[in-house]
């Protein structure tokens, strides 16, 4: 389907399909799509996922994939295995711009690695469109960052960082085996005290540890320097206090250097500058201050944008300006009736924002009005690798007070990826997948170094 080959509507053709376009195939697009599919099929409806990847893989998963702690071809989902599955169709290619009148949406080409096109530009029309391609990192606009630093936004990005963390302390122990007295070290700077820089710095820990079992036997974690820095006063600022300053303890048991109220102010080829002139000297170097909505080209005709680049949408999390439109995940804000904050873009947030959304669409096709989307805050979690979990439960129901900490909260932490597996895989797939992921763990090697 083309723009230059327009396609009949439902309205003006009553055996026309409903179209309902997904762009985004992260946790709430796969979700959405999976229970559209599951509920309509391809009978009536015409459900479609447009995603510039050709696998999913659940965003909090990619510090382990990037240390090696998680092989990724055992736990991504190929999109077109899974819609061949669950009744939905599935485009690769990345949004480009949205035609509200026109009710298309419009990708880019897709090109091969040699800059050859391997799919012309091309349209597709909508009845229903659901924005859901998630965010980038934010890298605010700090000199050199782009050029020096890797971001944990997708798998490529999490694969490379795995291959030139391998390949330093490929480095490290074959100098140390030459020269025993040497000093040398693989140091690793994160800047973002959120989770992602906090569980990629005790996870490196966990992977330093098991270099010994591949042939890395001079090699160990007193070898590797990781520093954590962040700009705000404490880590975690989700958290209370007490378990953030819980995790920097853990955090520095093992040996990270925490730095806060800390800004990097500049990046280079060898380390990085704070905002009082420190040098913080790095052989590899990661980015997880902040996130932002990833930038669309062509732009999204006329639908309000907050600073953040993300999409404002309704209590129901529709578009203000269009009705068909719907956005959910870490590419909306959504300002909830009584607070004076957007919703924030956890990966929770996004599983019950699918939830809303599938309501909704079941319900604008039955004639019925939509219905306002209501957040539960069931508490964040952040986990220290094997060493450790701290976190909050039942957030805004207990006022955030329930903290766990241990055993508990490890479970929990694992809970929630174990939801997201049902929700895109159905209880039986999905039980199953959970029961490999144990024998794999006994069975598979620690680390994925290749």
């Amino acid at each position: 389907m083309t723009a230059q080959n327009p396609v009949q509507t439902p309205a003006q053709n009553p055996k026309a399909k409903i179209q309902i376009v997904i762009v985004g195939g992260g946790a709430a697009g796969l979700e959405l799509a999976t229970r559209l599919g599951a509920r309509y099929g391809r009978k009536r409806h015409d459900i479609i996922v447009v995603d510039r990847n050709r696998t999913h893989i659940w965003k909090p998963l990619l510090h382990e994939v990037a240390t090696g702690s998680l092989d990724a071809n055992m736990d991504e989902v190929g999109y077109r295995s899974h819609c061949h599955r669950w009744g939905y169709r599935f485009f690769y290619g990345a949004l480009a711009a949205i035609d509200r009148t026109a009710r298309q949406v419009h990708l880019a080409p897709v090109l091969d690695e040699d800059g050859r096109e391997v799919i012309a530009a091309h349209a597709i029309r909508y009845d229903y469109l659901v924005l859901a391609y998630g965010s980038v990192t934010n890298d605010f606009g700090t000199p050199g960052v782009v050029e020096n630093c890797t971001f944990l936004d997708s798998r490529a990005q999490a694969d490379r960082f795995r291959d030139r963390l391998l390949d330093q302390c490929l480095r490290v122990s074959r100098t140390m085996t030459t020269d025993p007295a040497s000093n040398a070290r693989v140091r690793v700077a994160i800047v973002g005290g959120g989770a992602t820089g906090v569980e990629l710095s005790a996870e490196l820990f966990n992977a330093a540890a098991a270099l010994g079992y591949y042939g890395l036997e001079v090699f160990d974690g007193s070898r590797l320097d990781v520093t954590l820095i962040e700009a705000g006063p404490r880590i975690l600022p989700a958290l209370p206090e007490r378990l953030a300053a819980a995790a920097q303890r853990e955090l520095e048991v093992l040996g990270v250097r925490v730095l806060t109220d800390t800004p990097v102010t500049a990046s280079d080829r060898t380390g990085m500058t704070t905002g009082n002139g420190d040098r913080i000297d790095a052989d590899l170097q990661v980015w997880a201050a902040g996130v932002k909505a990833a930038a669309i080209p062509g732009g999204l005709d006329g639908l309000e944008l907050s600073r953040g680049g993300q999409i404002v949408v309704t209590p129901t999390l529709q578009t203000g300006v269009d009705d068909r439109v719907f956005a959910m995940g870490d590419c909306a804000s959504c300002v909830l009736p009584g607070r004076d904050r957007p919703v924030p873009p956890r990966a929770q947030a996004a599983h019950q924002m699918a939830s809303t959304v599938f309501d909704n669409l079941n319900r604008l096709m039955a004639g019925k009005p939509p219905r306002a989307f209501v957040y539960k805050d069931h508490g964040s979690l952040v986990s220290l690798s094997r060493f450790s979990t701290v976190g909050t439960l039942m957030g805004n129901l207990v006022g955030g007070k329930l903290a766990v900490e241990g055993r508990l909260a490890r479970f929990v932490y694992l809970s929630l990826y174990r939801m997201h597996l049902v929700a895109i895989h159905g209880w039986l797939k999905g039980s199953a997948l959970i029961v490999v992921g144990h024998v794999n763990k006994i069975v598979r090697p620690r680390l994925k170094l290749h």
